[in-house]
């Protein structure tokens, strides 16, 4: 495993985290505490010491399983969790997984720091993040000057966005901007080999602030980790589910998406490397990312990602070519 640091004496965060989300929601299709709690143990038995939740996994389990299983070795973590989303008034998945309301005022901020804190039994969250914000939640100036409020008090140490949901890149790109130029702070997208258009838009302005940015979805919700095929299904309360276009039957996002997999081949064929941990290769090799979060759910694919930093990197020319073919939308046949 690799480490970076983000806080200065702080706790060192792993180049691979591990995502709360798969464990502590049922939008995987799994939903199972024990599982959950095995996962986050061996997780921390590989050396992964960033674990990125949000107060509204499972309506504040994501918090409760993370303190519950790893809250011994509290100064060793490197604690991530999320805000904004009101599910004190709105509890459950909402019908076809849509976005709950939020609420960015001053007064629900504290209050949500204060809650999270108790579920995580802690006296700090390490870094704090707008949950799914809008551009104009980026500049709301009380919101921040709570948030330096907090920060200031010892119960935030850094302060971050995390950009969703998945379906407009185009305003996340200037939402991600925004973060880093106006607000200082750290932004949390969703990059991959298959999705690069926030990286495009805010590696470079990380890279010119000197501000890190975290990536989640490295495997492009799974069709990177080399599993799938076109007779995949999902369940319904599986997010994958609702990215499904069923049009005269078939999976357009991934049929389509395999075809682009397919030609990737070349980073893993040689057996060194797995195709999932290429992907996670392909994005730490982006110098201004800190980490990467995969979706973990199982003991065996969270092995293969913890490695991702062991086995033998990816050439700056396979990097490259992957990056080549997806300027030119994979429609080539071969790689030059």
């Amino acid at each position: 495993m690799n480490y970076s640091m983000l806080i200065e004496g702080g706790p060192r965060v792993s180049k691979v985290g591990f995502g709360l989300w798969t464990v502590a929601t049922t939008m995987w299709g799994i939903h199972d505490k024990d599982v959950g709690a095995n996962l986050l143990t061996k997780a921390y038995e590989l050396g992964i010491t960033f674990y990125d939740t949000a107060d509204v996994y499972g309506d504040g389990l994501g918090e409760t399983l993370l303190a519950e299983t790893l809250g011994n070795h509290r100064d060793e973590l490197f604690i991530a969790t999320k805000f904004g989303y009101d599910f004190y008034n709105h509890p459950g998945v909402q019908p076809g997984q849509r976005e709950r309301p939020q609420d960015w005022t001053p007064s629900f901020v504290r209050k949500a720091c204060e809650e999270s804190l108790k579920r995580l039994r802690t006296d700090r969250i390490d870094l704090y993040q707008l949950h799914n914000p809008r551009l104009d939640v980026i500049r709301k100036d009380e919101l921040w000057k709570e948030l330096e409020d907090l920060k200031s008090e010892g119960k935030i140490r850094l302060i971050g966005a995390a950009l969703g949901p998945a379906l407009k890149p185009e305003r996340q790109c200037e939402e991600g901007i925004a973060t880093i130029r106006e607000r200082g702070a750290i932004s949390q997208i969703i990059f991959n080999i298959l999705e690069q258009p926030l990286g495009d838009a805010i590696f470079p302005v990380a890279r010119e602030a000197n501000i890190p940015v975290i990536t989640r979805v490295p495997h492009a919700s799974g069709l990177l980790e080399g599993t799938y095929t076109e007779e995949t299904t999902f369940s319904p309360n599986d997010h994958r589910y609702h990215r499904i276009a069923t049009s005269e039957g078939r999976q357009e996002w991934l049929v389509e998406g395999l075809k682009k997999v397919e030609k990737l081949s070349f980073l893993h064929t040689d057996g060194v490397r797995t195709l999932g941990q290429a992907a996670i290769q392909y994005i730490l090799a982006e110098h201004s990312v800190a980490a990467a979060l995969p979706n973990i759910y199982d003991e065996k694919q969270l092995i293969e990602f913890a490695e991702s930093c062991d086995v033998p990197q990816l050439s700056q020319e396979e990097i490259d070519n992957a990056t080549r073919l997806y300027r030119c939308g994979f429609v080539t046949e071969m790689v030059a």
